[in-house]
């Protein structure tokens, strides 16, 4: 049964939402970006901000040094006995701003705008991912205690300011502190919504393995009228290791790269089916119209639930202005792959150095460099707690939440899994043209509003037995 203290907290949620939004803005004018060492005291006060925020609602929490890394913000307060005790994970860290000029207003100065079909937004890098989305979950928070002096289960914080560029040393610092993060579950709201008016619980999230092949050839660049035909071209030998990446049909053809993959149970594809993802609602918006990935593969299995190989860059030979006539020495792909179910990342990045070595002529070289790895992590679709949010979320969107997987990765929650034991309930309300990552990033103003009043829910119904 839902709390008789609802209807109050919701609305003062809406009675407040300017002075959540100043709140929000304060903590965007923050260029807390993790990447860039200059920007390391911006982090600092980026920690600070949250960490004086939360103490200020009546929960004890502390700015901690993680070795190697910008500091995370770790906060406790205790729920009324017998309730559940849930970790909830954000982070404060944002993306570089480059390139600069194509913003339209200063990426540090949020800026309020009204789209062409109404839609109020924020403006500001951040504003999606992941602050604002944090303080979604905050200010739902703030609006517990505020009506009724307490919250209705108890929560311990973790905010870092690494993930956008790793989350370097966290894994080990939740590995140092696993009593202290103990809980029954954890709440991580850094994904989206399935649409303006309809929510998403993310139930899956691929995983990745990371790597960059180096082809080399000759000692030297060589001049390609002297030696071109008779001396070997990396490039030439790296666009066949790339092209033969996949087959006619679009699957990855590397040995046992399917290995671990498995089919969604028959309830899941059919929900999938009914939400009627077509390739112009995916790709129409970005120029383009035909799906590249497996043929017989509905477009929303290819960006959620299949595994991927994609090419993210590739670089030989002269690339300047003019021409050059040269054999380039070596040449060199950044090679990304989006893992599902029990794939291996590391299985794959050998997989992928026995690709290379097949193709390699013998007085050539080559060298694997292998960048990051993690696993893939699914929730169970009978967890308690997510028919708890979606009756919640339900109540509060136009249409019924929508349980899908994310294409993406965050790599924290699989350290949550297998170092806490915790699955991690994934409910985001960002959109797909909020311009994560890109200039002019912006955030809804009812993603805000109803992110709040969503986790005000979600938190009276995770209390109930």
């Amino acid at each position: 049964m839902p709390t008789p203290h609802l209807p109050a907290i919701l609305a003062h949620i809406d009675s407040t939402l300017d002075v959540s939004l100043e709140r929000l803005y304060a903590w965007l004018r923050i260029p807390s970006i993790s990447t860039d060492p200059a920007y390391a005291e911006h982090c600092a006060d980026a920690a600070r901000f949250i960490r004086d925020d939360l103490v200020g609602i009546g929960i004890a929490t502390e700015v901690r040094d993680v070795p190697g890394a910008h500091p995370a913000v770790v906060g406790r307060i205790d729920g009324p006995a017998g309730k559940p005790h849930a970790l909830f994970y954000g982070h404060y860290d944002v993306q570089p701003v480059d390139p600069l000029e194509l913003w339209e207003s200063p990426p540090f100065t949020p800026v309020r705008k009204t789209l062409p079909d109404g839609r109020e937004i924020i403006v500001a890098r951040g504003a999606c991912d992941d602050k604002g989305q944090v303080m979604t979950f905050i200010e739902a928070c703030r609006a517990w205690k505020a009506v009724t002096g307490s919250l209705p289960i108890g929560l311990t914080f973790l905010i870092e300011g690494e993930e956008e560029n790793g989350s370097k040393g966290l894994p080990a610092f939740v590995e140092a502190n696993k009593a202290e993060l103990a809980a029954d579950l954890v709440l991580v709201c850094d994904t989206t919504q399935w649409d303006p008016r309809t929510p998403a619980i993310t139930a899956s999230l691929r995983g990745l393995a990371y790597d960059e092949v180096i082809v080399r050839a000759a000692d030297r660049d060589l001049h390609s009228g002297l030696f071109g035909g008779a001396a070997a071209n990396p490039i030439h030998i790296l666009a066949k290791i790339v092209a033969d990446l996949h087959d006619e049909t679009g699957r990855v053809t590397l040995e046992g790269f399917y290995d671990g993959v498995s089919e969604p149970p028959p309830e899941v594809r059919a929900r999938w089916e009914a939400l009627n993802l077509t390739p112009e609602q995916q790709l129409g918006p970005i120029g383009l119209a035909q799906p590249a990935g497996e043929r017989d593969r509905m477009i929303i299995e290819m960006v959620q639930s299949r595994p991927t190989c994609d090419v993210n860059g590739i670089v030989g030979g002269y690339t300047g202005e003019g021409t050059k006539t040269v054999i380039a020495a070596q040449a060199s792909a950044k090679i990304s792959f989006r893992l599902v179910g029990d794939q291996d990342p590391a299985a794959v990045s050998a997989a992928l150095e026995r690709h290379v070595s097949a193709r390699i002529p013998s007085d050539c070289s080559f060298e694997i460099v292998r960048h990051k790895g993690s696993r893939a992590i699914s929730l169970p679709y009978d967890m308690p707690a997510l028919a708890k949010a979606e009756r919640a979320l339900a109540a509060e969107w136009p249409n019924p939440p929508v349980v899908i997987g994310s294409g993406g990765s965050i790599p924290v929650v699989g350290d949550f899994k297998r170092t806490l034991g915790l699955d991690s309930l994934l409910v985001g309300f960002g959109l797909d043209d909020d311009r994560v990552h890109s200039p002019n990033e912006k955030y809804d103003i009812t993603s805000f509003h109803k992110g709040i009043r969503s986790w005000a829910r979600i938190l009276a119904e995770l209390a109930e037995g």
